[in-house]
């Protein structure tokens, strides 16, 4: 097979999914065409090298159907040639938009293509799209369906991690995003969204608070203990998993990631392509892999396909120089370390979705963006990027610095 290179990379700043947030006048389309032609402009891309542009969405629905990315090529000018296609694995849309995206390159069906993802959370809301898993007997009941909530207070309870174990976790994160921004590790990804009018709405990730200590967090009740109790998910948990006596409810919005809008895209092609393009290549995605997990608890997937791509690429955990795992809760982090016995100095190193966001749809394509600048920045070789995934999945890609 052809070696995929990454050559490029941007996001937008993650905006508050709510109506006072920075981006929520900017329409789905309008953050998808905005990533596009801020990729094209500062790598100076001839678009009509580009044979494909994958996107992850997660509820393509209303504005963010009709396959955004298609109509966000046409948008940004990329030419009437160039295709787009629309995907969804959950909260690992973007990484696996960037992983079909290099597996074209892979095949040697494309030469070059643009990986990415968008959610503008504050104007098409989670879950506006719905779905069986939830709503039809039919599947819910045989495997156990319960909200993610309930399952990440779930993977808490059964793996050990107390509320301080998930509030340090989040004072920690908050603290890694704001020395990131602070330190300028940010300045070369992210690309200001800017009005009609040129005036820039958004330069700077809006969600981080960088003053959250354990005592700011002490004062949140648990945000998941009244479905929990009350409208009887955790006796569908402690069912599934009888191991457990009672659920100990430890998250909140404080240690969870946050509701966000953004998108992303990455430029992947075969080194011919980016010869003719005349772009140097920054990283080399090196192998990935998909899994499914048992979909009660449903967040422990980045475990079990960390284990799969890395016999795949034939390394092992300590050939990894850094990780990008996730923050959906804090509780999924915790569980990684656990499992792996990882140094947390080599985790999301610059803060992560607690801290900054979770923009659904987005957020894979972003953390590969971030790791290949972090890599850059210390000199370090190799980083795994994985998201825990809604329905019980990982998404897991091994990248190699150039």
């Amino acid at each position: 097979m052809a070696d995929a290179f990454i050559y490029d990379h941007v996001r937008t700043p993650r905006g508050r999914g709510k109506a006072d947030g920075s981006l929520h006048e900017v329409s789905t389309l309008g953050l998808a065409t905005g990533a596009l032609k801020s990729l094209r402009d500062r790598s100076e891309l001839d678009t009509h090298l580009v044979d494909d542009v994958v996107m992850g969405c997660v509820d393509p629905i209303g504005e963010a159907g009709s396959c955004v990315p298609r109509i966000a090529a046409l948008t940004a000018g990329y030419g009437d040639h160039v295709p787009g296609i629309q995907i969804n694995r959950f909260c690992a849309s973007g990484l696996d938009a960037v992983n079909f995206a290099a597996a074209q390159v892979m095949s040697g069906q494309h030469d070059m293509t643009v990986g990415g993802g968008v959610e503008s959370m504050s104007r098409v809301g989670i879950g506006s799209s719905g779905g069986a898993w939830a709503m039809d007997p039919v599947a819910a009941i045989p495997t156990y369906f319960m909200p993610q909530g309930i399952s990440a207070d779930l993977m808490a309870t059964k793996y050990g991690f107390s509320r301080d174990d998930v509030d340090a976790y989040a004072v920690e994160s908050q603290k890694r995003a704001a020395a990131a921004w602070s330190e300028g590790r940010f300045k070369n990804s992210v690309v200001p969204v800017k009005d009609i009018n040129g005036i820039t709405l958004l330069d700077r990730d809006e969600h981080m608070r960088p003053e959250t200590n354990m005592q700011s967090l002490a004062s949140l009740k648990p945000a998941f203990t009244i479905i929990g109790e009350q409208a009887g998910f955790d006796s569908v948990a402690i069912q599934k998993h009888p191991e457990v006596e009672t659920i100990n409810h430890v998250h909140h919005a404080g240690n969870s990631s946050g509701i966000v809008d953004g998108a992303a895209a990455v430029l992947i092609g075969s080194a011919e392509a980016g010869n003719k393009a005349g772009l140097k290549p920054r990283a080399k995605i090196r192998a990935f892999a998909n899994i499914g997990s048992e979909p009660a608890i449903m967040l422990t997937g980045p475990v079990d396909v960390t284990k799969k791509v890395l016999k795949k690429a034939g390394m092992n955990i300590e050939d990894i120089d850094l990780f990008e795992v996730n923050e959906a809760f804090a509780s999924v982090v915790l569980r990684f370390l656990q499992a792996f016995n990882v140094d947390h100095a080599k985790v999301n190193v610059n803060g992560g979705a607690i801290a900054l966001g979770h923009p659904l749809g987005a957020t894979g394509a972003m953390l590969v963006g971030t790791v290949v600048d972090e890599l850059e920045r210390t000199g370090k070789q190799t980083a795994l990027v994985t998201l825990c995934i809604g329905a019980g999945m990982g998404t897991a890609t091994i990248i190699e610095r150039i």
